[in-house]
């Protein structure tokens, strides 16, 4: 059974750092200094704008709102559009080493997926994999309950190790709309705010800590856990390339 180290952290970082300890991770697995990892981490008041966001004609106007509305702007790893975390939301990074990261795209979107999608079982939530039409940044390994996203994930590669993150929203998916609303409009993105929602929406007994639980529970199905830190070399790393993911714009 594969060895995965598991990394939690208890209270937010700076919204820059977090996203850079993520690269962090990667690169230090791709590298062969670390195995592989699983990094699941509360988020302060985020919002991660992808590359073609960047590129957009409305990014700096979106960037702006986003300060506006009290949430910081990050670059993140992955791709797809804008995406938020907040407090109510639980962060996840899975640095994996594979010599051929290319070919197993798919493959770690899979395992993702489904090891979320279990998770949620585990809390007696009913959830689907697959694009809900109308939801924020969208992607084909998507999950979503009740007619509502709760989970998205992309993927970034390195040379011989790929990252797979994402967000989990817990509670408070009425946070979602309002911040996005403004951003969307912004980057002239169509979607519809009634597909964001939280997993409290179906069950408001829903915590991050019965979530993060429940998460590694599923996830030790899948492989054997141990539990770690961010060391010392990867924090060093982290703080190196926090700039570079702080958005300039606005």
């Amino acid at each position: 059974m594969r060895t995965i180290t598991v990394v939690q952290d208890s209270e937010p970082l700076s919204p820059g750092l977090d996203t850079a300890l993520s690269r962090a991770l990667l690169l230090r697995v791709s590298e062969g200094e670390l195995g592989e990892t699983f990094r699941l981490h509360l988020p302060g008041r985020v919002m991660a704008f992808g590359k073609r966001d960047v590129i957009s004609p409305g990014y700096p106007a979106a960037v702006a709102a986003t300060r506006s509305m009290g949430f910081a702007a990050v670059e993140r790893l992955a791709g797809g559009r804008a995406a938020v975390f907040h407090e109510g939301t639980l962060a996840f990074s899975w640095s994996i080493p594979t010599d051929d990261p290319r070919s197993g795209i798919h493959d770690r979107f899979g395992l993702l997926s489904s090891v979320l999608q279990r998770s949620f079982e585990r809390l007696g939530i009913t959830a689907f994999i697959g694009e809900l039409p109308g939801e924020y940044c969208p992607g084909e390994y998507s999950i979503h309950a009740g007619g509502r996203k709760v989970m998205g994930v992309g993927q970034r590669l390195a040379r011989s190790a790929a990252h797979i993150g994402g967000v989990i929203v817990v509670s408070d998916g009425r946070l979602i709309r309002d911040a996005l609303l403004p951003v969307y409009d912004a980057l002239e993105l169509e979607w519809d705010p009634a597909t964001a929602g939280a997993l409290q929406d179906m069950d408001p007994s829903i915590t991050l800590q019965r979530t993060a639980d429940a998460v590694l529970e599923t996830l030790a199905t899948e492989a054997q856990l141990e539990r770690g830190s961010l060391d010392s070399a990867t924090l060093a790393l982290g703080r190196s390339l926090e700039a570079e993911h702080l958005s300039p714009a606005g």
